[in-house]
């Protein structure tokens, strides 16, 4: 009966023993170490205890004291105990109780601890490391295996080769990238028992609980620390392959590590694998040498399973990317959902180190999503990714920055402007913020006084603190007085602007004058002025530093029509549109410039082909419900639509077009009609050109087929002002000059700027003999725009019938001279320009 109690007694202990290493309880090891002792006296009984003694008291001090080069000294006060026991438990008596081999792999570990790589070296020697049989051990074996695998990829790297032989380097690089792949596959192999095990336990402790009536929750998994050795070793062996040129050695160390089942312990080093992996195909992987998983696995004979080897996800429905764009997003958005995940949302002082952290990780996957997304033309999936950043980027000033950037990209302005001007309040010394605001003011918002303010805001931060923006400053003041200028009814307005945007202009191209841009708004200007001569001086110019600005060239068009020199703008532009084959904007003054040159039929043909490519370009954005809901978070494709606004083919006032866009909208709410869907913009650039079309079937005498057009235009914005003037045209063509007056009044009523709709309103006012309001109509056009030949020639037609006959020939005489410097097309049809 003594026997059996006392057999009963040991077996208890080394299963007490077992367990509390694999949950690495030491202190209860080092107890039950002395029990052993106790309960079975022996030499090899002592062995084994001075192994599990020796092995506790190492795992105890690296609890608190990780292995870096700060804690050597104290290491070495703190470990010489562990030392001793593990030496004599690597002696001929540990070999009979089976505990030499770990304690050789404890001292390795040991010594490295100590900074002795050579004796660590020297004891995975005598433990035959590379030779270990791979079979199933317990998970404790395991990570002393992974780890030892790992110390002795560290230990090679730092200990110098004996001869300086380029074959003796390759052999020892071979040996650490072979060393550290073991260590990865058994350190996520470890981890993977290490779940499976508490799982178990949560189970047995759930049936437990039900069993006693409980109710309480069981608290959750705690994530596992695997250690830094073991940390450091995941990450080393694909970098030891970038480093020897081993890229797609290295992909597949990445993809072997990813592709394994995820466990508690692997969730942060995930988020550096899959991030660096997508660094590693977006930098270093060119397309014809990426590789896509399935043909590796194809190609590749699937080894022998083997119990040192991670399990890996596997099944029917997994996705499994084909290319390299495809893999790399799918690598960032996985590694954007765990940065999401593992954010400090808590702004208390305490977590201060921890937000900053995981903040920073977040960062560097948002940055490279931007860069990706952005090349691929998948903007509203970046927009969507930083929107979720907001929450844990509190007075960030970077993500807010990027987050504002893609709503700008995405055409949302309004939302874009609130969120840089909080940029530019978090920044308050740079300049590019304040630029950045003052275009978006000036392009999109139509608030140009907003955007001088941060123009001069700009400039007053580039004088405090220079950051070589100074010429880019005066050049937005140049462009906000500009528009200022342009849209002014009252002449001291539009002189004093003009002043001011001369000489921004001119300021700005002496601070740089290998800036193209400047120079084309110096050209810009001087044709607005009438100096044709000077306006082409200044756009060759720009043109010279920079061939391929599409601004630049539709200014020299235009420049060239005003010369009468029609032949060479239509040479120059065919030379254009071979580089920019999709520019609607070109094909817009191509169809006009062959109306009145080569013949309608032409010009035609131009037309339709500027609806069949804007259904190439935007036909699948419209026919989207929402053009960022409804996106597949993997579909690939090159947007066209760099620049939403370069394509518009009328600059007109975006206060016009918001109060026409709403009245659209009011009047489809009357008549029930379903609004257009996807991006607006887009509608009206097809609104144009069935305008355009409309006008091309009048000049052949085709009215029906210009009110059928018109009919597809209205369906679009029923009260564009373009729409209502383009059906006024139609019933003046039909000598309906009573319709045709409401429809100008109206067009006018919508847009006060619109020059064609004051100068054919005037023109109905004559035919109907109502002389003075067309004189009015006429005099406020001439205001607006005084280089508008028709306008003047009405003007005088006007006047003669008043019979004021002195002021009608002033009138036709300038008709005559400005009609001299007309261009084909009004310069305000170029939309502003900023890149």
């Amino acid at each position: 009966m003594t026997t059996s109690k006392a057999s009963k007694t040991l077996a208890r202990i080394e299963n007490d023993i077992e367990k509390s290493r694999e949950e690495g309880n030491w202190i209860k090891v080092i107890e039950l170490a002395e029990q052993l002792q106790r309960v079975k006296p022996g030499a090899t009984t002592e062995s084994l205890c001075n192994f599990l003694t020796g092995e506790a008291k190492l795992e105890l001090y690296l609890q608190d004291n990780p292995p870096i080069k700060k804690n050597v000294a104290k290491a070495k006060n703190q470990l010489t105990d562990s030392k001793d026991l593990l030496l004599s438990a690597a002696s001929e008596l540990g070999k009979k109780a089976g505990v030499a081999l770990d304690s050789h792999l404890l001292l390795g570990k040991l010594f490295y601890v100590l900074e002795d790589c050579e004796a660590a070296l020297d004891h995975f020697d005598e433990a035959d490391l590379q030779s270990l049989t791979e079979k199933t051990l317990p998970g404790r074996s395991i990570r002393i295996v992974a780890e030892s695998y790992a110390i002795k990829g560290l230990c090679l790297e730092k200990v110098p080769l004996a001869l300086s032989s380029k074959f003796k380097a390759a052999e020892r690089d071979e040996q650490m990238i072979d060393c550290f792949k073991k260590a990865a596959d058994l350190g996520l192999l470890y981890l993977q028992m290490h779940d499976k095990q508490q799982q178990q336990q949560q189970q047995q402790l759930s049936v437990v609980g039900s069993g006693t009536g409980s109710h309480s929750p069981q608290p959750a998994v705690p994530p596992f620390d695997m250690g830094l050795i073991l940390e450091t070793a995941l990450q080393r062996a694909p970098v030891l392959c970038i480093q020897n040129g081993k890229l797609p050695e290295a992909v597949d160390c990445y993809r072997s590590m990813i592709s394994a089942v995820e466990a508690s312990g692997t969730h942060s080093l995930r988020v550096v694998l899959t991030r660096q992996l997508a660094e590693v195909l977006q930098r270093g992987v060119p397309g014809p040498l990426y590789k896509p998983i399935s043909d590796i696995s194809s190609t590749k004979k699937k080894p022998t399973a083997s119990p040192w080897k991670p399990k890996k996800y596997n099944g029917l429905n997994l996705f499994i990317p084909k290319n390299e764009y495809e893999e790399i997003i799918l690598l960032l958005l996985i590694s954007e959902a765990m940065a999401v995940r593992e954010a400090v949302l808590s702004q208390s002082p305490e977590f201060k180190d921890a937000r900053k952290k995981a903040l920073s990780n977040a960062t560097l996957i948002y940055d490279l999503l931007a860069v990706t997304l952005v090349k691929w033309g998948q903007t509203p999936l970046l927009q969507e990714s930083l929107e979720r950043a907001m929450k844990f980027s509190y007075e960030e000033a970077h993500v807010w920055f990027q987050f504002g950037l893609s709503l700008d990209a995405n055409g949302n302005y309004i939302h874009a402007y609130a969120v840089l001007k909080q940029v530019a309040r978090m920044l308050p010394n740079k300049v590019l913020p304040c630029l950045l605001l003052a275009r978006i003011c000036y392009q999109h918002l139509n608030r140009i006084s907003d955007g001088i303010e941060w123009s001069n805001e700009a400039l007053s931060r580039e004088t405090a603190e220079p950051q070589s923006l100074l010429s880019r400053c005066h050049l937005f003041i140049g462009i906000g007085a500009y528009c200022f200028a342009q849209s002014s009814h009252l002449k001291i307005d539009k002189e004093t602007h003009n002043l001011k945007a001369s000489e921004a202009f001119l300021k700005a191209f002496q601070l740089d004058p290998s800036d193209h841009l400047a120079a084309y708004y110096m050209g810009l200007f001087a044709a607005n002025q009438a100096q044709i001569s000077e306006a082409i001086t200044r756009v060759k110019v720009a043109l010279k530093l920079h061939s391929e600005h599409a601004p630049s060239l539709h200014l020299m068009i235009l420049l060239l029509t005003a010369q009468k020199q029609l032949h060479e703008a239509y040479v120059l532009l065919e030379c254009a549109l071979q580089d920019f084959p999709d520019c609607l904007n070109l094909l817009f003054v191509k169809a006009h410039l062959e109306l009145y040159t080569v013949g309608s039929e032409a010009a035609l043909l131009t037309a339709k082909h500027m609806l069949s490519l804007w259904k190439v370009l935007y036909e699948e954005q419209t026919t989207q419900e929402s053009t960022q809901e409804n996106r597949s978070v993997l579909q690939l494709y090159t947007s066209e639509m760099s620049d939403k606004d370069s394509n518009s083919m009328h600059t007109h006032s975006v206060a016009a077009s918001k109060v026409e866009q709403a009245l659209s909208e009011v009047a489809s709410t009357i008549s029930s009609a379903v609004p257009k869907p996807g991006l607006q913009k887009a509608w009206m650039l097809q609104l144009h050109i069935w305008v355009l079309l409309s006008e091309i079937y009048l000049s052949q005498n085709q009215p029906d087929s210009a009110n059928l057009c018109l009919q597809e235009a209205t369906t679009i914005f029923p009260l564009s002002h373009h729409l209502v003037f383009a059906r006024g045209r139609v019933h003046e063509y039909k000598s309906e000059f009573h319709e045709a007056k409401q429809y100008y009044q109206n067009a006018v009523a919508i847009n006060p700027a619109h020059i064609k709709s004051l100068q054919h309103l005037g023109l109905m006012y004559h035919y109907l003999g109502q002389q003075r309001l067309a004189e009015k109509t006429l005099r406020d056009a001439a205001k607006l725009d005084p280089h508008a030949p028709q306008t003047w020639y009405n003007l005088g037609k006007v006047l003669e019938v008043l019979g004021e006959v002195e002021s009608a020939t002033d009138c036709m005489v300038t008709a005559l001279q400005v009609e001299k410097h007309c261009p084909l097309l009004p310069y305000s049809t170029i939309p502003l320009a900023f890149d």
